[in-house]
């Protein structure tokens, strides 16, 4: 039996996003404030009668900051983040810049909202998901705790559609391809510094 990879290739992939320089990470975070709104379905998330609930998540180790997102957002969304869940699950608070937060068990800060007023997986209109690397199929290579994959399971469902899992990472981190396993679940974009990549129609188009 093959030894598994993945341990080895997240760590190469998080070495080489901590070399990334300052004003690299920068002008991304920018650019990706400029690449999100124009993707059509991303605009139409939403209704008239019901809020659009976008979650984020608190960058760490190298990630991708979302502060451009969450600065241009004004009142078009509710912007979210994470907060672990027994099961080792997520759900969602709402969160605005200044709102009081406290790190979870892995030191990320999560709002300090009591667990009546989160929302769950399935209330949300988009979900901006970190990775360490990705495939132009949607397959994303995450940290390896399953969080997301558990939290939205619901999604490999055929008839669900919402909400939209969009990967945010940073173009270096493309890999060719990506093997999946059949817990994951696919992205249905990834957006990065050099635009939007729409995986679902690339699901379809590319060869298995």
């Amino acid at each position: 039996m093959s030894a598994n990879p993945r341990p080895g290739l997240r760590q190469q992939l998080l070495d080489a996003r901590s070399r990334l320089p300052a004003t690299q990470r920068v002008a991304a975070a920018e650019a990706l404030a400029d690449h999100l709104p124009t993707w059509s379905p991303w605009r139409h998330s939403g209704s008239d009668s019901a809020p659009v609930y976008l979650a984020g998540y608190w960058a760490v180790r190298g990630e991708m900051s979302l502060h451009c997102v969450i600065a241009r957002g004004g009142g078009e969304f509710i912007y979210c983040l994470p907060c672990i869940e027994p099961g080792s699950r997520l759900s969602f608070a709402p969160w605005r810049m200044g709102d009081a937060v406290e790190a979870n068990r892995f030191g990320i800060p999560e709002p300090t909202l009591e667990a009546t007023s989160r929302l769950a997986p399935e209330a949300l209109s988009v979900v901006l998901v970190p990775l360490l690397g990705f495939d132009r199929r949607g397959n994303r290579l995450g940290s390896g705790a399953g969080y997301y994959d558990r939290s939205f399971a619901f999604r490999q469902r055929p008839a669900v559609r919402s909400p939209l899992l969009v990967g945010i990472g940073y173009a270096a981190q493309e890999l060719p391809s990506i093997d999946a396993s059949d817990w994951d679940v696919p992205l249905d974009a990834v957006v990065t510094e050099q635009g939007m990549i729409d995986c679902a129609s690339a699901r379809a188009s590319l060869p298995t």
